[in-house]
């Protein structure tokens, strides 16, 4: 039996969809409380908009994609951002009023789970400096 070859023209994560009720609302939050740029911000459909926001320097965006049947809000997205201090950003998201958990999971590594205004969790996971 041969072996074929399975890899793709894959290049890494684009875009990372979080579904939102009111997209506006979502934009001044992941702007004003992460620190987030605005990538995109166009319509599309009818009446639609397609909004990417992303950490400065980041390569991979978050779509604030509106909520819908089969795509509600108030869910675990499973996203990870990176930190080089979890204990730091827990403090400043804590000080603008971002619903973070009380506590910092030490281990394996700093993280902290944290809500955005439609109850979406995100996770701040502190990466260890390159070696």
């Amino acid at each position: 039996m041969s072996r074929t070859d399975t890899r793709t023209q894959i290049t890494g994560v684009g875009t990372i969809g979080v579904p939102v009720i009111d997209q506006d609302r979502s934009l001044a939050f992941y702007a004003e409380k992460l620190g987030f740029e605005t990538r995109l911000d166009a319509p599309f459909g009818e009446g639609q908009r397609w909004i990417e926001v992303a950490p400065p320097g980041s390569v991979t965006t978050i779509a604030l994609a509106q909520a819908r049947e089969g795509f509600p809000s108030g869910v675990d997205t499973g996203l990870r951002l990176s930190t080089n201090d979890a204990a730091a950003d827990h403090a400043a998201l804590r000080e603008r009023g971002v619903d973070v958990d009380p506590e910092i999971i030490p281990n394996p590594v700093p993280m902290f789970t944290f809500r955005d205004p439609d109850g979406n969790r995100l996770y701040i996971v502190e990466r260890p400096p390159e070696v």
